[in-house]
């Protein structure tokens, strides 16, 4: 494996997406209730940030709450829903003299008019960072991205009279959601399971996939390290031989 310090600019991803789980089952652990889990998961959210600006990593997008965890105990959903306006409000403005900019992706039309606020303000305040693009998928699928880039995307064509012939992948990328970014680099998942769970299911297509037995809160520095080491490591070829890839580096 490499080394940390092996680590150069160019071996760094430049997106990282992140799959944060096992808040539930580490509570649960402990005899506590999931909602203590989800709190101690802020804290290695906030590390993991901090860690991405320093390296100056171009981005970082997490899945705090997809479209499915709707079905997930009522109680556990209000506590997350709570925690997501006391965890905006609370990070907002650490965030922004950090200049990151945040953004939410998902479907936002389902939450509280007071999470709605939390999010507009958080956005609108940091909207004009050059740091860190921070971006949390919240109310968020893959498959839903799939879906509202097409219905754009043909609302647009009946505008225009395109051809269908014109459209291509290029052109529903540019409606679904992070179309502003560089396709993820490196995907990272705690918490053992070894899937992608309908997130950035376009997106993910070349990503590095990399899996780790670690509980979310127990998430470290040293484990994401360990993660970028991981990445370095790897070739990515994109549809080409090992060979030509060696060759363009030479």
């Amino acid at each position: 494996m490499i080394k940390a310090a092996d680590i150069s600019e160019q071996t760094l991803p430049r997106h990282i997406v992140v799959v944060m789980d096992g808040n539930g089952r580490w509570a649960n652990k402990r005899l506590l209730p999931r909602a203590a889990g989800h709190k101690a998961g802020v804290n290695a959210t906030r590390s993991i940030v901090e860690n991405c600006a320093s390296h100056k990593i171009e981005a970082l997008t997490i899945f705090a709450f997809s479209s499915e965890n709707w079905n997930r105990p009522q109680a556990e959903v209000k506590s997350l829903m709570s925690l997501f306006v006391s965890t905006i409000t609370a990070e907002v403005k650490k965030l922004h003299k950090k200049n990151v900019c945040v953004k939410f992706i998902g479907d936002k039309t389902r939450f509280s008019d007071k999470l709605q606020n939390s999010i507009n303000t958080s956005e609108l305040l940091t909207e004009n960072n050059t740091g860190l693009q921070l971006n949390i998928a919240a109310n968020y699928g893959g498959r839903w991205d799939i879906m509202q880039a097409s219905r754009k995307l043909y609302c647009d064509l009946q505008k225009t009279n395109a051809d269908i012939d014109s459209i291509d992948e290029d052109a529903l990328d540019k409606y679904l959601s992070l179309s502003h970014l560089a396709a993820p680099d490196l995907f990272i998942r705690t918490g053992g399971e070894q899937r992608i769970s309908n997130f950035l299911i376009w997106q993910l297509a070349y990503t590095e996939l990399y899996f780790v037995d670690t509980l979310w809160p127990d998430f470290s520095d040293d484990d994401f390290s360990e993660a970028l080491q991981w990445y370095a490591g790897r070739q990515r070829r994109f549809g080409k031989t090992g060979q030509q890839i060696a060759e363009q580096g030479a």
